[in-house]
């Protein structure tokens, strides 16, 4: 089925509409530069994933995205809007548009299954709770867990809770969805459903998405982009078949003969 998510430009312009922009974004941890001077953009409806070895700076991208923390130099831009710098309102409509899905579920113990997917939206959108209800219904068709409404995460096996996660990010109509590692909290037999439905989502709707993972055999699948990482820097980008089968860097052949 097709979720509706905010309006997209059509793929099929002659332009594409450009969504997510970092102009010289820097990140630094006290003497350590985790984002050096970064510059890369997202267009709209596409999906891009990120690759690369542990602590090149992947996840820090999408902390910066979702307002988490903030880039020590540099500019964030979204859908034509600046999120970084930008005065406190500014920033919290702009991050509006974004929805992420953790490594952890962080769900609210308390709440029913449909109650996480619907307490957002109806806060912070001001979204009718009966709208939020019949959205929150859609979803877990989509995510196949219609019959888990008024289950408690408890009750939930982990890849359950993860779809349940990805459900409330897609009820708040975003515009861009951040994908940070999500299956690596889950045991092995319970990836490949996760996976699946985010190949559902991929397929059957217009959403941008910007993806970190080791799952490269995913990345293969879903990605109109793949964006190598090293040291803070993209240092080869381009598309699954050309990355996967001809990277171009020593490095990202290094790093894809030790994951592959």
């Amino acid at each position: 089925m097709s979720v509706e998510t905010r309006p997209q430009p059509s793929l099929t312009d002659a332009q594409p509409t450009e969504l997510i922009r970092l102009e010289n974004v820097t990140k630094r941890f006290g003497a350590n530069t985790v984002l050096d001077r970064l510059d890369f953009s997202v267009d709209a409806g596409r999906h891009v994933t990120l690759i690369g070895p542990s602590g090149s700076g992947k996840t820090t991208i999408l902390r910066l995205l979702m307002t988490l923390t903030k880039p020590d130099e540099g500019t964030i831009t979204v859908d034509g809007e600046q999120l970084f710098p930008a005065p406190e309102k500014q920033v919290r409509e702009v991050r509006k548009k974004i929805g992420m899905v953790f490594q952890q579920f962080n769900l609210f113990p308390n709440m029913t299954v449909l109650r996480n997917i619907t307490e957002a939206p109806v806060q912070v959108l001001g979204m009718s709770k009966d709208e939020a209800e019949e959205r929150a219904r859609e979803l877990l068709e989509l995510v196949g867990l219609t019959d888990k409404r008024d289950a408690k995460p408890t009750r939930l096996s982990g890849g359950q809770q993860q779809r349940v996660a990805i459900a409330r990010a897609l009820a708040m109509r975003p515009q861009v969805l951040l994908l940070d590692e999500v299956t690596s909290a889950l045991d092995p037999e319970l990836v490949a459903g996760v996976l699946d439905v985010l190949r559902d989502i991929a397929r059957s709707t217009d959403i941008t998405m910007l993806c970190v993972t080791h799952e490269m055999g995913f990345a293969r699948d879903i990605s109109d982009q793949v964006l190598m990482f090293d040291g803070g820097r993209v240092i080869e980008a381009g598309s699954p078949d050309k990355i996967f089968t001809e990277p171009e860097q020593e490095r990202t052949r290094e790093f894809l003969s030790a994951v592959l």
